[in-house]
Formats: structure tokens, C-alpha cells, sequence
């Protein structure tokens, strides 16, 4: 196992990295700079759009379109010509409230959360959107919903909102787009950090970003056992990602916000995306989203 920068983005809340494999590419976001970063594998060369909005979550659309979670809502991002179109509103008139993570379930179907960006509690909900772009609040009264998941036979949801410091396991009805609220699958311990992406890799163990850890972490979400812990040279990791043909390594983005002048100086990789070659198991592949916008024009 090898961990390098794959790129210094020196972002201040990096977040949602992506493996395109159409483009052979990386993608990931800088939430407070409104940044999407792509990352080409095969011409090691990258590229970044100002998007303006604050964007939270990417996830891989048709072709060369990137579907992108911003302040107020869900908009189609155009590689090819940088053209936004934009696809259904989510608390768009609650001014405070943002999109944060989400993903896409084995239908096509996207999930995403908001917050509230004082964090005030229970300001949060976890809307799933359908593919005719129907939006259903699955989830309400959430602080920061983030990492989110399906077990390697979509018969479970795996759903974090960071200030419960829980992974929370949900039956999942992979027909209807309904979920079961299960049990609490995994708990993190207050001296390790706190939860916030997660990914899941081809044995169904989590792997667990920890804001305020400097690490990654695998848990078992059936018996909430920890089995592995990788350490990296940023305070707030905030997401992970399995990427490569063979999703047999991973990307680790991180932050720069809510350090201290002293804290920056020991951890000056702070805002990198990080890349591990190597890794102990292999990923699986994440689900594209079938969002049908075809009425609208791209």
C-alpha cells in the first residue's frame, strides 16, 4: 500500500471524490469555493470549473454530464461544454439550508441531504429524487446528513449524519425506493473523530472518513467491529472513494477550514486530495444516476 498527493488542491472543505470511468477521470469539489476539480488518470492532468454555486455532491450523469448538488437544488453540469442546466429545486426557499452528501441507488434514483450552515440541529432532512425528478423527504430532523451507501446487495441503506457519530443501517426495498430504519450499524468513538463520507468496499465493510481523525477507518456494520485504521497527513479527512478500472485503490479529499495557524503548519497537506495505490481490498462500483431530464435541454 502506497499513499501519495495525487493533487494539491488545498481546498478549504474538499468533499464527494468520484471515479468517472467513461472519462477515466477523478472528480471531487471544494464546497466553500464552489470548485469542481477533474483529474485525468490517463494524461495525469487536471482541470477545475467555478461553478458558482456551492456544490456539495457529484455524482456521474449520461455521457459527459456530471450531476451536481448545490445551494438549492440539483443541476446537470456539462463536461464537454461547461453548460448548467438546471434539473429540480430541494429548500430552496430556506435560505440557510445547502445541499450536503448524498449518492445514487441501484435504480438510478438520487439521495441527498441538507443542512443548515450554522449547523443549527435537526435543520437537516434526507430527500430521495426520483428518476422523473419527483422529490420524497425520506429522512427529517438531521443536523449534517453525509455519508451514504448500499450494502453489495442493495438490501440495506447505510446513512451518517456526523453529529450523532452513528452509521445508521436502513432495510432498503430496492423496487419502491423506501427504506426501514434497522438499527445503529456503527458508533464512533468522541476520541476519534467525527464520521463523515463513507464508501464501501467489494467485502460490504464501511470505510469511514473522520473529520478531526486524520484518518480512514473500516467497520463492520454487523458486528461494529473496527478492522482497519489508515493514517493520513490531514487533520479533517472528509471523504473516500474507490477508484481505478479495477477499483483497487482509493482517493481521500480533505480540509483546510477550522484549523488554527499552528495546526496548518503541522498538517500543511491540509485541502489535498490524497491517493492510495494498492489497496487492502477492492471497491465496488458506485451507482450512476438515471435521472430522465430528456424534456430539458442539456
Amino acid at each position: 500500500m502506497n499513499i501519495s498527493t495525487l493533487f494539491p488542491s488545498q481546498c478549504i472543505l474538499g468533499e464527494s471524490p468520484l471515479w468517472h470511468r467513461e472519462s477515466q477521470s477523478c472528480f471531487w469539489v471544494d464546497i466553500h469555493e464552489s470548485i469542481l476539480y477533474q483529474y485525468d488518470f490517463l494524461s495525469a492532468q487536471p482541470k477545475q470549473w467555478e461553478v458558482k454555486e456551492h456544490i456539495s455532491l457529484a455524482v456521474e450523469g449520461p455521457a459527459d454530464n456530471i450531476i451536481l448538488a448545490v445551494k438549492g437544488g440539483i443541476l446537470n453540469f456539462n463536461l464537454k461544454t461547461a453548460h448548467k442546466t438546471w434539473l429540480v429545486d430541494i429548500e430552496k426557499d430556506i435560505l440557510n439550508n445547502r445541499c450536503n452528501d448524498g449518492g445514487c441507488d441501484v435504480q438510478g434514483r438520487l439521495w441527498v441531504g441538507t443542512m443548515d450552515m450554522a449547523f443549527k440541529e435537526n435543520a437537516g432532512s434526507l430527500y430521495r429524487i426520483d428518476n422523473d425528478l419527483a422529490i420524497i423527504k425520506m429522512v427529517s430532523n438531521r443536523t449534517i446528513p453525509n455519508g451514504l451507501t448500499w450494502s453489495l446487495h442493495n438490501e440495506r441503506m447505510y446513512f451518517i449524519d456526523t453529529p450523532s457519530r452513528t452509521v445508521v443501517s436502513y432495510l432498503y426495498n430496492k423496487n419502491s425506493g423506501e427504506i426501514y430504519f434497522e438499527k445503529i450499524a456503527v458508533t464512533i468513538p468522541s476520541d476519534m473523530g467525527m464520521p463523515d463520507g463513507m464508501a464501501i468496499d467489494a467485502e460490504g465493510m464501511l470505510w469511514i472518513a473522520l473529520y478531526n481523525g486524520g484518518c480512514i477507518t473500516r467497520w463492520n456494520p454487523s458486528t461494529e467491529e473496527l478492522l482497519d485504521r489508515i493514517d493520513l497527513p490531514a487533520m479533517h479527512i472528509t471523504n473516500c472513494a474507490f477508484v481505478g478500472n479495477d477499483l483497487s485503490s482509493l482517493i481521500v479529499t480533505s480540509a483546510r477550514e477550522n484549523l488554527s495557524r499552528e495546526q496548518l503548519n503541522d498538517y500543511p497537506e491540509s485541502g489535498n486530495v490524497f491517493l492510495i495505490r494498492d489497496f487492502p481490498v477492492k471497491g465496488k462500483h458506485i451507482n450512476k444516476a438515471g435521472l430522465n431530464f430528456n424534456s430539458i435541454q442539456i
